[in-house]
């Protein structure tokens, strides 16, 4: 049976929040601007403001119009904002029509119709999805991590007499394109920014503001709780101690594998190196008990993907029967198929990078990922030297180097692809 969708309930609004709401009005003194751009922290309420801000902007402005609203992508938009936009607009007495098929939803109010379009910005083809269109407004989500062509395509499009842009994020680095070409020129721009906090959202308890500030480090605290565009420089996972995220004290090891499943995450390479994890997860503390690291270049002798799943099935041969899936980046097909023929369950990784090292820190932070000091030597001496690429960052793109990561990229992708996001927020 289909569950209808809970009723949106209405809080109070801050003062942020009601600018948001109102700046477009004919009595604002920012009602002549052309853009408006909220940022900072995660769950401070720009995203409920936003969007409903922007239809009734759109249905007292408008009639019968074509309208964008922009995610990362479709499915992140509808889950994000077009999922609440609906529970919202209805409460208020709108009507809405959602065309799947087309990614078109009609929004009605009395005798006023507007048409939007819902787009995902999640690369550099996606400036092609809306080429062409005439737009009277663009609303943009997330718009930190959608690439420039995209957004300077759909700002194109809005030709109609009267139009705006309305962007929301969080912050990314210092060089971020978003950051030089609007937040750096809002005079030039003719945009209002206003800037959040989660002391914005009033919806919010105490609790759960504590408890979000306990998900992130690093320089991950400081962009979304802090909301500040600053510099990632350094070693990524400075927040490791040496003590307390290593043991070598064999006696834990029943005890943790008597409560954990295990898992292997993969790193595949052919010249770079290829590597295993053996990973134990015991619902609180993630162990890493082994390493397999081999480098071709290194050795100087290559192996083939059938000489490596000879050697992963040796990996895994102790305890074989508790492994519950080996996680691998999905580009790696050709050993994913030597794997399964040897009857191992694979499972796709999660391979957002970001996100990834993000909650990677959290448990390092927590430290609720322990390493075996003597069984895992070269996972040791990559997270010494995992370090943000500054060439890549200077061109505002923030990515590791990519060399000395590949127990990192494993580490990342169990990370990312089995802990939930509440366990990252647990005490």
């Amino acid at each position: 049976m289909k569950l209808k969708p809970a009723t949106f309930r209405w809080k109070p609004f801050s003062t942020k929040q009601i600018k948001v709401l109102t700046w477009w009005m004919p009595e604002s003194p920012h009602k002549d601007k052309d853009a408006l751009i909220a940022d900072g922290s995660v769950r401070a309420g720009k995203t409920v403001s936003m969007t409903f801000s922007f239809v009734v902007w759109a249905t007292h402005t408008f009639v019968n119009e074509q309208l964008g609203m922009a995610g990362k992508t479709i499915g992140s938009l509808r889950r994000n904002v077009v999922g609440p936009l609906k529970r919202m607009l209805q409460s208020r007495g709108y009507r809405v029509h959602d065309d799947r098929t087309q990614n078109v939803l009609t929004i009605s109010l009395g005798l006023v119709s507007n048409h939007f379009f819902l787009f995902g910005g999640k690369d550099e083809r996606s400036q092609d999805l809306i080429a062409g269109i005439t737009l009277a407004g663009m609303l943009f989500d997330e718009v930190a991590l959608m690439p420039r062509s995209f957004v300077d395509q759909a700002v194109a499009r809005c030709s109609v007499e009267g139009s705006k842009f309305w962007f929301n994020c969080n912050p990314a680095g210092p060089y971020h394109w978003f950051k030089l070409e609007w937040l750096d020129q809002l005079q030039k721009k003719h945009a209002l920014h206003l800037h959040f906090t989660m002391s914005d959202n009033l919806s919010l308890s105490p609790q759960t503001r504590e408890r979000y500030q306990r998900m992130f480090t690093g320089i991950f605290y400081k962009r979304y709780i802090l909301g500040l565009w600053v510099m990632a420089e350094g070693i990524i996972y400075d927040m490791w101690d040496d003590e307390l995220n290593t043991f070598d004290d064999e006696d834990l090891i029943p005890g943790f594998k008597s409560l954990a499943r295990r898992y292997i995450a993969v790193d595949y390479g052919t010249s770079n190196p290829m590597v295993f994890l053996d990973i134990w997860d015991d619902g609180d503390v993630c162990w890493i008990l082994n390493e397999y690291y081999y480098d071709g270049r290194a050795k100087g002798v290559q192996k083939e993907d059938s000489q490596y799943a000879e050697d992963f099935m040796a990996f895994i041969e102790a305890d074989r029967d508790r492994l519950q899936y080996t996680i691998i980046d999905p580009s790696a097909a050709s050993f994913k198929v030597a794997l399964r023929n040897r009857g191992v369950r694979i499972k796709d990784a999660d391979n957002d990078v970001e996100d990834g090292i993000r909650n990677v820190s959290t448990m390092m932070a927590k430290r609720k990922l322990r390493v075996h000091s003597k069984n895992c030597p070269n996972f040791l001496k990559e997270r010494a030297s995992y370090i943000w690429d500054e060439k890549a960052r200077e061109r505002g793109v923030e990515q590791p180097t990519k060399q000395f990561d590949h127990a990192m990229d494993g580490t990342r992708y169990f990370v990312k692809t089995i802990i939930k996001p509440r366990r990252l927020a647990a005490a």
